[in-house]
């Protein structure tokens, strides 16, 4: 019986049958090498601050809430005063020079009245009114166009508040946001030179609020008594808040 011979024998007796030199059977495959562990780099240190910043400006317009209210024995009668003494507002403030596209009626009401004296309740009459917002351009015409409305309309007339702002906002909140910027750069720098690091790129920033106040004086009741309504326009505060992040080195 013979031996059987693997492949790998058999290749070798027929190259020496052939006179050629053998050629050594290959090693083993060689396992694989293990891929070498990627190197991962520790985070860099960071800092996180908040920056506030504001900007003012003089405010050029004045938003003035008024009214008019009348009473009557009759709903009609009610709301013919009430017409009157709104048409008269009107002619006022557009004699002041108030464009028309600035004067808007907020509210018209008609209502009943009733007198709940002696623990009964009775119809006293009805009461009319109308709201209007009346936008002065000229802030400082502002007294002349309340003192104008209170002449026109006597006793019916209502002064609500007087709200003073500025038309755009924009550029006074751009220049708030610039600040709030800037404090949250110095602030890092600071708090960086504080622990031993220099400050290095800004990782990120976020803009937490942006917004501005109208300060706002309330006017009670006023009789026309001539000249003008003394006001106080103040000015304009638009603030910014920011969260910004830097690396650290």
């Amino acid at each position: 019986m013979r031996p059987t011979r693997t492949p790998v024998a058999a290749a070798l007796v027929t190259l020496l049958a052939l006179g050629l030199p053998a050629v050594a059977a290959p090693a083993a495959a060689a396992s694989p090498a293990r891929p070498a562990a990627a190197r991962v780099d520790p985070a860099p240190a960071t800092i996180t601050v908040t920056g506030e910043g504001s900007a003012t400006a003089p405010p050029d317009v004045a938003v003035v809430a008024v009214a008019v209210e009348a009473t009557g024995a009759t709903s009609q009668a009610a709301l013919d005063a009430q017409n009157t003494a709104a048409g008269a507002l009107l002619t006022a403030v557009r004699a002041q020079g108030v464009a028309e596209r600035d004067v808007r009626t907020d509210n018209i009401s008609l209502q009943p009245v009733y007198d709940t004296e002696g623990g009964s309740t009775r119809l006293k009459g009805y009461q009319a009114a109308q709201s209007f917002s009346v936008k002065v351009r000229e802030v400082e015409r502002t007294g002349a166009v309340l003192q104008s409305i209170t002449d026109a309309t006597g006793d019916a007339g209502r002064i609500h508040s007087v709200a003073f702002e500025v038309s755009d906002p924009v550029p006074l909140q751009a220049r708030a946001r610039e600040a709030a910027h800037d404090d949250a750069r110095a602030r890092a720098e600071q708090l960086a030179r504080l622990s031993g690091h220099e400050l290095g790129r800004l990782v990120s920033l976020s803009e937490d609020s942006v917004g501005y106040p109208r300060p706002t004086a309330q006017f009670a009741d006023a009789a026309g008594t001539g000249g003008a309504v003394p006001t106080a326009p103040g000015e304009i505060r638009a603030t910014a808040t920011v969260t910004a992040v830097y690396e650290v080195s």
